[in-house]
């Protein structure tokens, strides 16, 4: 710990303008933050999460222990890291495969599969990760406030998904509002059976979305009739109310 607080304040006080410690441009700033990250990532495959300290991750790295809690408060913020990186990620690889594509089942699928090639990678320490997140009050829980930009980018992107279809000039406002949030909680379902796969190649799994989208694409088609728009909306209250209840606390964008 006291490698920890002198770190914290030591670089409190010599952070520059340019958003790293003491003065140092942000691009170097950036990627030592990411060699921290990416040895993280690689011990918790060979050692396992528990296993894991970050003294031994500032060591791989090359770098002191302080500067390694000055990125990362904690391996849990790490863990965070890999998240928002994952995100990222997938929006960027989802959004180049969506261009071109209109029909909204294709793009949904779309989104599905190419979160499933980014975190194919990760796949053989997931369950750790899980484990972790599992944790009403851990901040690794995707439904926590310290998860919230990460599963914004997420829902912003099926908004796309669903706005930039030929579905979308047929959806009206509240749907717009509703439905994104919905799609990203079946995300979470598809990423909880992917965690406990153990086909070779997550086989299972990706059969599981390719079964699972084209049903997943006629609800959200029929719920724009208004007939459905009861059960969409008490749908939505659900979980706003008691699975992401940090969502609706947050300002929109």
């Amino acid at each position: 710990m006291a490698d920890r607080n002198g770190a914290q304040d030591a670089d409190s006080a010599g952070r520059g303008r340019q958003g790293g410690p003491a003065g140092k441009p942000r691009a170097k700033s950036e990627q030592t933050r990411e060699l921290i990250l990416a040895t993280a990532m690689r011990l918790f495959e060979e050692r396992g999460y528990d296993r894991t300290t970050m003294r031994a991750i500032a060591q791989e790295a090359g770098v002191s222990v302080g500067n390694a809690y000055y990125y990362f408060g904690s391996k849990e913020h790490l863990i965070q890291g890999f998240y928002d990186g994952m995100s990222r990620d997938h929006t960027v690889v989802a959004r180049a495969e969506l261009t071109g594509t209109s029909d909204f089942g294709e793009r949904l699928h779309i989104a599905f599969t190419t979160w499933l090639r980014c975190a194919a990678p990760y796949h053989e320490f997931a369950a750790q990760f899980f484990r972790n997140a599992a944790d009403p009050d851990s901040p690794l829980s995707p439904f926590s406030e310290e998860s919230h930009p990460a599963r914004s980018l997420s829902v912003a992107l099926y908004r796309d998904v669903l706005m930039e279809s030929d579905l979308g000039p047929r959806i009206d406002e509240e749907l717009a509002d509703l439905l994104p949030e919905i799609l990203w909680l079946h995300q979470m379902a598809i990423v909880l059976y992917w965690v406990f796969d153990r086909t070779p190649g997550c086989e299972r799994t990706r059969q599981f979305v390719d079964r699972c989208t084209p049903m997943v694409a006629r609800l959200v088609s029929l719920s724009r009739y208004r007939i459905f728009r009861p059960v969409v909306r008490d749908a939505k209250d659900l979980i706003r109310d008691f699975i992401v209840p940090a969502v609706a606390r947050s300002p929109k964008p």
